[in-house]
């Protein structure tokens, strides 16, 4: 008699395909995916929009990028495990696309957004915000590395998305900090 059990042998057949999904499995797991999104978008939106401003976009042109950039997220949000990050980096980037696209201004467009409901009180807005020509008269990488930790990332995290050395983000943000205490004191002088 032999101990060799037949299920041990190595030409058995394939495992068979697992049963279809229940019906409504597939919806459930969609509508989860879309409140985990929606509750992600609620949170994200403004505070991405800000961190496109702090770049130095204009106020329209960051309503798009935001807009277009959670719309790509929601497209690859099975995919994305640090979602923050990936709104982040990708906005990033697409302003850097925009900025270098050369184009010719067609005017401002002024039309009202969920996100920017009274385009004319834009200017209203920038100037209760006072950190914006402070950030827009930083060099490239200084009001970039702000502009990251304004929206809450440490130097490592800047680091790793920006694909730099950390010494470099933090050298960057010690010269913008120096730059911002000239700046403040110096409106303080004026006051």
């Amino acid at each position: 008699m032999s101990t060799h059990d037949p299920a041990d042998s190595t030409d058995r057949p394939a495992a068979a395909p697992p049963p279809p999904d229940p019906p409504g499995q597939l919806h459930r797991a969609r509508q989860q995916t879309n409140n985990e999104f929606s509750a992600f978008y609620r949170e994200n939106i403004r505070p991405l929009t800000g961190f496109l401003i702090n770049h130095g976009a204009a106020v329209q042109v960051a309503a798009d990028i935001a807009q277009e950039i959670m719309t790509d997220a929601y497209r690859n949000w099975d995919r994305i495990t640090h979602p923050k990050a990936w709104v982040h980096k990708a906005a990033s980037r697409a302003l850097v696309r925009k900025v270098a696209s050369v184009e010719e201004p067609v005017g401002d467009v002024t039309e009202p957004t969920s996100l920017v409901p009274r385009p004319d009180a834009i200017a209203e807005w920038e100037a209760q915000h006072d950190a914006l020509p402070l950030l827009r008269s930083l060099p490239m990488k200084q009001s970039q590395v702000m502009a990251w930790t304004l929206a809450g990332f440490t130097p490592t995290d800047i680091a790793d998305h920006l694909g730099l050395p950390a010494e470099n983000v933090r050298a960057n943000l010690k010269k913008a900090r120096r730059t911002a205490a000239a700046y403040l004191k110096a409106r303080e002088g004026e006051q």
